[in-house]
């Protein structure tokens, strides 16, 4: 077969790509480093023939030029399946951004039963001799829209790295209907940010936890990059990798000879992931390496996938908990400012995995605007605040001060083991608050 001549035969420019869109249709992006820029720079400059274009995509890393294009919001709208920091500031604006709430996944099922999408627009690698546009390191629900999609597009990127697959890692020039060689722009990175001291503190306790053989799944945030990092200067041994998100730190973790796969059951030996986003050496790192192995987000984050490898330790970060276990990763209050993602997938996984754990990580207390200190630990959550995790599915919780485990658990002595590991500022209130509660016992006891 000539795949030369079919890619000849479908390659278009970016306009005549975008030109048969019409007012009211669906345009689905895919996410991370795998958004088409020069495909959305081409539809943005027919805003003024347009109106009610929903655009769908998630983690939005760059201003996209469709929605900055349109102060009024009456020609594109915006529709995120998770929200990045881009996506927050859209959302004080007149502008907005629509969060879809989903589990991770759920992705390609949702897909498949509910959404039919006119248009996937795909930023790829070039295609190879086989045919094959790998998706690079945004591999992770990119096959699940382009099997819903109506017509596909894909925009090549010379700069995009190849990342080998175990399944829908790539798109096959039989399945595309245009291709358009797009602008190459480098990938977006993420600066580092370099932990605080209670970031420390945290991940140093969650050291404790973390056991030779151990499989690992580290979430957004300084405090999981903190553990990776101390992982990598630690004498641990064997440790896998099966992660939604591959990040930095496992890279150095993977450098430093900490990381080798074989007590995996699964991908034995293999640095396993979804996605990845983070530094030019990250993707460097990913980049033809027999050693890292992409996967669709279905076989990624299903969670008793993820149970097939032993000793499964989840790391994630939240915004708060309140005393009945239950958790916020997502909003402040009404606002959304993140997304599920993948966390209930992993802490689900991570329990069942035969050791397993599921933690989730954060500051006992964070500055409000006017520079008072707030608990993370509270009474009950604001009203309007998301339930990201569900007291049923709530394991490890992590602070400064210590980690409870509340599994199992009644609801006075999750309150109690909560109260343990708050500032100790705020302990007296939230005992008064879980007495009113009918959350609190004469015989509770705090650790110091």
């Amino acid at each position: 077969m000539n795949y030369r001549r079919q890619y000849e035969q479908k390659l278009v420019s970016a306009e005549e790509a975008v030109k048969d869109v019409r007012s009211g249709e669906q345009v689905q992006f895919n996410s991370y480093n795998g958004i088409p820029t020069t495909l959305d720079k081409a539809l943005a400059a027919r805003k003024d023939e347009l109106k009610e274009v929903i655009i769908h995509t998630s983690v939005t890393i760059y201003p996209l030029h469709t929605i900055s294009a349109d102060p009024s919001g009456e020609h594109f709208i915006l529709h995120s399946w998770h929200i990045s920091g881009y996506d927050r500031k859209l959302a004080q604006t007149s502008l907005g951004v629509y969060y879809v709430p989903a589990l991770y996944y759920e992705h390609p099922l949702i897909f498949e039963r509910h959404r039919d999408m006119d248009w996937v627009m795909i930023q790829t690698a070039p295609m190879d001799e086989n045919g094959n546009f790998n998706f690079g390191p945004s591999a992770c629900h990119a096959k699940a829209i382009i099997d819903a999609g109506k017509k596909i597009v894909l925009e090549v990127n010379e700069n995009m790295p190849v990342v080998y697959g175990g399944c829908n890692e790539s798109v096959h020039i039989d399945e595309v209907d245009l291709v358009v060689e797009g602008e190459n722009p480098a990938l977006f990175t993420i600066p580092e940010k370099p932990p605080t001291e209670i970031d420390r503190r945290v991940a140093a306790l969650i050291m404790e936890e973390i056991e030779d053989g151990a499989c690992l799944q580290l979430g957004i945030g300084t405090m999981p990059n903190a553990v990776g990092e101390m992982i990598a200067n630690s004498d641990l041994k064997d440790l896998g990798v099966h992660t939604e998100m591959l990040v930095d730190a496992i890279v150095k973790m993977s450098a430093a000879g900490r990381v080798t796969g074989a007590n995996k059951a699964v991908d034995k030996g293999k640095i396993a992931f979804g996605f990845a986003i983070g530094s030019q050496f990250l993707y460097d790192f990913v980049d033809r390496n027999p050693d890292c192995i992409t996967y669709s987000v279905d076989y990624m984050n299903t969670p008793h996938n993820i149970a097939r490898n032993p000793k499964v330790v989840a790391i994630n970060s939240a915004i708060e908990v309140d005393l009945f276990s239950q958790i916020n990763s997502e909003s402040v209050g009404t606002r959304q400012i993140s997304g599920t993602g993948g966390q209930v997938d992993f802490l689900l996984g991570a329990y069942m995995s035969k050791g397993g754990k599921g933690i989730i990580c954060m500051t006992s207390t964070y500055r409000g605007p006017q520079g008072q200190l707030i608990s993370r630990i509270r009474p009950t959550l604001s009203p309007g605040t998301i339930v990201t995790v569900p007291r049923t599915i709530a394991n490890y919780i992590a602070t400064e001060y210590g980690i409870a485990n509340v599994k199992g658990k009644s609801t006075w002595q999750r309150a109690e083991a909560l109260v343990g590991i708050a500032h100790p500022d705020f302990r007296d209130d939230l005992i008064k608050e879980a007495e009113k509660m009918k959350l609190w016992r004469k015989t509770n006891k705090i650790a110091d």
